[in-house]
């Protein structure tokens, strides 16, 4: 016989703790499941059972409000949670069966997704991805561009409840506010000029699974109302839609901008800020984690074994890679093995002659001080040297480059006009 799960709820099944322990006296049960209308009430459960030695595991649902006490539950010994987010009762069932038959199993991490993690700072920020693959709690991860947030943002889909669900993702600073809007909640047939036949937003596509909002802290504060609205009500209306679509998808955003800062000079929503920063994750920058620096450039000389002979790094190069700053993250990182690998013919391993100019420590077209020069002529000129060598180490590619150098696409294009740049 399968086993079933028991229901410790405020409504119907197993509703207090005496008949929860005579029916896990006298069954088997594949799971228990806290099914409270207060989050301090599961807590309580979750404690008791932790006093009776309990084996079995505990899922927990909980209201989209009470997801910021999640940390609180895992701590009491909770292995997953589930948010009552614009489900039904039904659904909410269905979703707690699915974790327990067959069992989700978090994926491991590491292997071909280019998460290296010997420094103490990235198997810290390690460790909170694996606690945010047992819930459905919406993720918000920060850090400086380059360092791998899409990377995490895959990995907390693939390891979680919903790794059978699709994973979408959207730069949100790739879009104007009003394309931004049609991409994400859809448009019906006739919506605007060209929009000949309907089409379903992401939130739609990424249904049952998990919808990534890369750089969320560029939105206009427009666009941010109509986001919070969806989140809330678990429903989208397409432009030129006459009713609503409900929609079930975990959010994972991220952004490199310092997004409480952003609300205090009302750059963002302080309520879409709390509804998107229920479980934070911290991405390190490259430059705290140099040992990661070697083992990283050792990952992409092996996914580049059909191009190059290249198995290794020498201790003179080794010293250059793990000193220099990298102000671009993994992804300069990245790009700099891309490099070495093209140009070198033959060999062994990457000496200390095949980095770039700027990793040697020499810079041979540094513009150097003029005589009679304000500091305002000086922090001009140089700003525009290093608009032209970021613009040539991302192709000429507009927004790559603004994400490299932590600006918004509308402030490069200023810099660039203001340099006779265009």
């Amino acid at each position: 016989m399968e086993e079933s799960i028991l229901f410790l709820s405020d409504a119907s099944v197993v509703a207090d703790r005496e008949q929860v322990a005579s029916e896990l006296d006298t069954r088997a049960f594949a799971a228990i499941c806290l099914d409270r209308g207060q989050v301090d009430a599961a807590l309580a459960d979750a404690r008791w059972l932790r006093r009776r030695r309990n084996r079995l595991p505990v899922i927990a649902l909980v209201d989209t409000a009470d997801v910021e006490r999640a940390a609180e539950l895992f701590a009491c010994g909770v292995a997953e949670i589930v948010v009552r987010d614009a489900s039904s009762d039904a659904n909410l069932r269905a979703r707690v069966a699915g974790l327990v038959s067959p069992r989700v199993s978090p994926r491991p991490i590491a292997a071909a997704d280019a998460i290296v993690a010997r420094s103490a700072s990235m198997r810290a920020c390690l460790e909170l991805v694996r606690k945010a693959q047992r819930s459905d709690a919406t993720v918000l991860l920060l850090g400086e561009t380059g360092t791998g947030k899409e990377v995490l943002a895959r990995t907390v889909h693939e390891g979680g409840p919903r790794a059978r669900g699709p994973f979408v993702a959207i730069n949100c600073a790739a879009f104007p506010e009003t394309l931004l809007e049609s991409e994400l909640f859809g448009h019906d047939r006739g919506a605007f000029t060209g929009a000949s036949r309907a089409r379903p937003g992401h939130f739609v596509q990424a249904n049952g699974g998990t919808l990534f909002l890369d750089e969320i802290g560029e939105t206009t504060l427009g666009f941010q109302v109509k986001l919070l609205r969806a989140l809330q009500e678990g429903k989208v209306r397409p432009l030129g839609a006459g009713k609503e679509q409900a929609v079930d998808a975990r959010i994972v955003a991220a952004t490199n901008r310092e997004l409480e800062t952003e609300v205090e000079h009302g750059r963002f929503r302080r309520d879409l800020f709390f509804r998107l920063n229920v479980f934070p994750i911290s991405l390190p920058p490259l430059r705290a984690r140099a040992e990661d620096v070697v083992p990283l450039v050792l990952h992409f000389l092996e996914r580049s074994r059909s191009l190059t002979t290249l198995r290794s790094v020498a201790a003179d190069a080794r010293h250059l890679l793990e000193t220099y700053p990298w102000p671009g993250n993994v992804r300069e990182l990245e790009n700099e093995v891309a490099r070495i690998v093209t140009h070198a013919e033959s060999g062994m391993e990457i000496t200390a002659r095949m980095l770039s100019p700027r990793l040697r420590g020499g810079a041979p077209d540094l513009p150097r001080p003029s005589a009679n020069e304000t500091l305002r002529d000086a922090v001009a000129r140089f700003e525009s040297w290093y608009l032209k060598h970021a613009l040539e180490r991302n192709q000429d590619r507009r927004i790559a480059t603004a994400r490299e150098l932590g600006i918004t696409r509308e402030c490069l294009y200023k810099k660039l006009r203001r340099y006779g740049m265009q």
